[in-house]
């Protein structure tokens, strides 16, 4: 019976101690479920906070291609409204006539038509380029870009002209993003010396050169 009893007390305090483990790891478990349940709420706020914040951004996304939508018609609005402004133009200037200006308009429109181009050569267009650019003669399409001038007296004033031709023709590139396919310069008088200058120069340059009349100087 002694024996019987120490095994007892033993088998006791060993339930006991096992008692006292599964109690601390009860707690564990408790403290684990609690803070997993915090992680979840936690998570579960960051993802709803999240979805808000892109839904937000969504919004602001959807506004923004609303707006560029709105621009992008606008512009296409203008570019057309510019174009018919442009041809009306076009035909007004056409239909007064006259003028060495439109003369000129209207040989460089034949001989574009002769190499099988067809280009409707506009007169005193001005340019939304560095502020506001005149060109005499302009056709965007292939692009054209001519000056005009009545009299041409001493070589000075032949490069002046020459210098503004360059400026029209670096404004006329910029605003419809292609290279020139033709350059005019028409001079409706000049001296012979002159005369000699420009046909040089314009071989030079690749200028088509038109001289109405030429004289002695």
């Amino acid at each position: 019976w002694e024996e019987n009893e120490k095994r007892w007390e033993e088998n006791n305090r060993r339930w006991e101690e096992a008692d006292r483990r599964f109690e601390a790891i009860v707690r564990e478990l408790e403290a684990l479920r609690k803070d997993h349940n915090t992680l979840r709420e936690d998570f579960n706020s960051f993802a709803r906070e999240q979805a808000k914040r892109w839904e937000e951004n969504w919004k602001r996304w959807e506004e923004n291609n609303r707006r560029w939508e709105e621009n992008w018609r606008r512009w296409e609005e203008a570019d057309r409204k510019f174009r018919w402004v442009m041809s009306a133009l076009g035909d007004i200037r056409g239909a007064l006539g006259g003028g060495f200006e439109y003369y000129t308009a209207r040989v460089v429109s034949l001989m574009l038509r002769e190499a099988g181009v067809e280009c409707d050569v506009w007169v005193n267009v001005t340019l939304p380029v560095d502020g506001f650019r005149e060109v005499d003669l302009f056709c965007p399409d292939p692009l054209v870009v001519g000056e005009v001038t009545v009299a041409l007296r001493t070589v000075e004033e032949a490069e002046g002209e020459l210098v503004k031709l360059q400026e029209s023709v670096r404004a006329a590139e910029r605003f419809v993003g292609r290279p020139t396919y033709m350059k005019v310069l028409a001079v409706e008088f000049a001296p012979g010396p002159v005369a000699e200058y420009l046909r040089e120069k314009a071989d030079e340059l690749g200028i088509r050169l038109i001289i109405g009349r030429e004289y002695e100087a």
